[in-house]
């Protein structure tokens, strides 16, 4: 049992609430989370509730424009996306519950991404070129899908979203990644609730390592 105390930011992208199977096996893993971390604190941020904004004009302004260019709505633009930032970097642990939709991350998600990911902030420029600002922590993936993509699998090659997150989250200096599959769970797959209970069983074990 660790005693230290540890901060988990879980990220939370699912639309549906009780029938979601990504929030389920996330409510594993942060139980099983408690127990191994009894003064620890989480953070939900929920995007299907409150859903970033996407990048706009305003952002662009607010990100790279000098202070005398700066407007109102750049000042705030810029300020949601500090808010975000400053929340992962409080952060020792980023637990991401996602369904693959399409293939790939739901939109909220990415536009939670588009926030996070700042020059300046999460990359840089160093003597090497591009790096990571984002050091010293892990992220922990659960995907939910009705078919099976995992790596190995025929359909392998149709998952965009597994690639993008460990190419993104490497890109700011994450490059513990860990993902978690609940695959199969269209209705009527006789893998599905197999599949579910071992992803929970995944989940927990990871939580509590």
């Amino acid at each position: 049992m660790k005693h230290t105390s540890h901060t988990l930011l879980h990220i939370e992208v699912s639309p549906r609430t009780a029938r979601s199977h990504s929030r389920t096996v996330a409510g594993d893993y942060i139980s099983a989370w408690k127990a191994a971390h009894p003064h620890g604190r989480i953070v939900t941020r929920d995007l299907a509730s409150n859903p970033p904004p996407f990048v706009n004009e305003a952002w662009v302004v607010g990100a790279f424009a000098p202070a005398e260019a700066q407007t109102e709505a750049s000042s705030a633009a810029r300020a949601l996306s500090d808010a975000y930032i400053d929340e992962l970097l409080a952060a020792d642990e980023i637990l991401i519950s996602t369904p693959m939709y399409n293939l790939n991350i739901p939109a909220a998600l990415k536009a939670w991404i588009d926030q996070i990911v700042r020059v300046g902030r999460t990359f840089g420029f160093g003597a090497k070129g591009l790096e990571g600002l984002v050091q010293g922590k892990k992220a922990r993936i659960i995907v939910a899908s009705g078919s099976d993509f995992r790596p190995g699998t025929a359909a392998a090659g149709y998952d965009f979203l597994s690639p993008y997150l460990r190419g993104i989250l490497g890109f700011i200096g994450i490059s513990d990644v860990t993902f978690v599959y609940a695959h199969s769970l269209n209705d009527g797959n006789p893998q599905r609730e197999t599949s579910l209970q071992s992803a929970k069983e995944s989940a927990r074990q990871l939580a509590a390592a």
